[in-house]
């Protein structure tokens, strides 16, 4: 055996050390027992492949790292730093206040998810979301589940299923996680019809695919892409009216979730829930934790017939949100319902904040750190509304430009690792922070970890 390898310590000996035997104490002795043995396992790897033996001390370090970072709550609360509003990787779509609020109560205790109050009988944990989004949307009904591809996969096996689906070429896409529309009908059990061509697409290709076996027309949003130049798309009107004609229900998969007009905000045009629902759509399916700004939640909205067939199918159970959800749900929309979702909803906040807000924000930051304006600047930049969302669509905004005396590598490595994190952007080997994603309350904590790293 390798005299490297020989010369770990046992378990047992690790387990002796007094910061370990309190790290036992706390949680217990098999859990440490456990991440020394990872521990070892890996340092044995290292030691193979030609490194050294660690000393003694490193070790024990090496575990309480590993400690720190697997016996602790996650996911970890961080700063958004980088310009993109809805940020994938960071969690989306931040909850408001009184959605978090609404969320920790339900938590915290028992609740009336499927019990009427009125009655004391059991009741439908969708009765009162459905009721919310009817009021919001103008839908007949609704139904929620975990995410919009979960409500796409839910719509086209309940409706599907051994029948066909028609779609145009053009939007027979792939979203984030290689999520393809062509799998999701295959794997519903439906026929994928494709119509048109890829760059065009008319509602007459709908006419002449539509036959005894038909069972929905499907209208994709491209929501992570754009295709220019020449084209042609058949509209949700034409395709309902279309539909209509042969007595086929049409399906919309709008993706991010709009119900307010992003077109007023200076970006192009979203499509929004409630004009689907106004054109026609049997089915308009969306996403909770985009543009809608709430919890992650796949929403499906429209005519009440089909919404009852959704919610009988046993995939629907399979499916179903709970109760924390609902809540945060619920609290999201009703803002909508009082027209104060810019001033409520953190994603809208962000996106409806004014360049000259956004300036003095950087401004501020920028002046509050000492030393920093030795190696930093303000600088015209563009935030970005991420998560699928509105591509290509950018917001004027204002960041902090830090050339880090060292490598920008190792500035962002002391930001994350400031409680709480910092997340930032790299530009040029510039480090970038954009105060529209930074939420109220923020500015001193990334004050205090730019202090922190430029000291160190």
């Amino acid at each position: 055996m390798n005299s490297k390898l020989r010369s770990l310590p046992s378990v047992e000996k690790l387990l002796e050390d007094p910061r370990l035997g309190a790290l036992a104490g706390a949680y217990s002795r098999p859990s440490v027992a456990g991440l020394v043995r990872k521990e070892l396992d890996v340092t044995r790897d290292r030691i193979r492949q030609g490194a050294d033996a660690p000393q003694f001390e490193s070790l024990v370090d090496a575990v309480e790292s590993r400690a720190a970072a697997t016996l602790s709550t996650w996911p970890v609360r961080v700063i958004n730093a980088t310009g993109v509003i809805i940020h994938t990787n960071l969690g989306r779509a931040p909850l408001s206040q009184a959605a978090a609020q609404a969320a920790a109560e339900a938590g915290a205790g028992y609740s009336d998810l499927e019990i009427s109050l009125a009655s004391g009988k059991r009741g439908s944990r969708y009765a009162h979301i459905s009721e919310l989004l009817s009021q919001v949307t103008g839908a007949d009904a609704a139904i929620v589940v975990n995410n919009n591809a979960a409500a796409v996969m839910l719509v086209l096996t309940a409706l599907g299923a051994g029948k066909e689906v028609v779609v145009s070429r053009g939007e027979a896409v792939e979203i984030g996680g290689g999520f393809r529309i062509p799998d999701v009908l295959r794997q519903s059990g439906a026929t994928l019809v494709e119509v048109g061509t890829t760059n065009r697409t008319y509602a007459r290709d709908f006419e002449a695919a539509a036959g005894k076996n038909t069972a929905a027309f499907l209208k994709v949003h491209a929501s992570n892409f754009k295709v220019t130049g020449f084209t042609a798309e058949s509209t949700l009107a034409q395709m309902v009216e279309v539909g209509e004609r042969h007595g086929i229900p049409v399906l919309h998969d709008l993706g991010s979730g709009a119900l307010l007009d992003t077109a007023a905000y200076g970006m192009a045009t979203e499509p929004m829930v409630q004009q689907s629902v106004s054109d026609g759509a049997g089915l308009a399916m969306f996403s909770g934790d985009k543009l809608l700004g709430g919890p992650q939640a796949g929403i499906i909205v429209g005519k009440a017939e089909l919404v009852k067939l959704i919610e009988r199918h046993p995939m629907a159970r399979a499916l179903r949100v709970e109760k924390i959800t609902l809540a945060a749900l619920s609290a999201t929309l009703i803002p909508y319902l009082k027209g104060t979702a810019p001033e409520e909803i953190p994603v809208w906040q962000m996106i409806s904040a004014s360049a000259e807000s956004i300036a003095e924000r950087a401004k501020n930051l920028l002046d509050s750190v000492d030393g920093l304006t030795e190696i930093a600047e303000l600088r015209d930049s563009r935030s970005a509304v991420g998560g699928g969302s509105l591509p290509g669509e950018t917001l004027p905004s204002t960041v902090v430009a830090v050339t880090p005396p060292a490598d920008a590598e190792s500035l962002l490595a002391a930001l994350r690792s400031h409680s709480p994190p910092i997340i930032a952007r790299i530009e040029k080997d510039d480090i970038l922070l954009d105060p529209r994603t930074m939420l109220p309350g923020e500015d001193a904590p990334v004050a205090e970890a730019l202090a922190a790293a430029i000291r160190a």
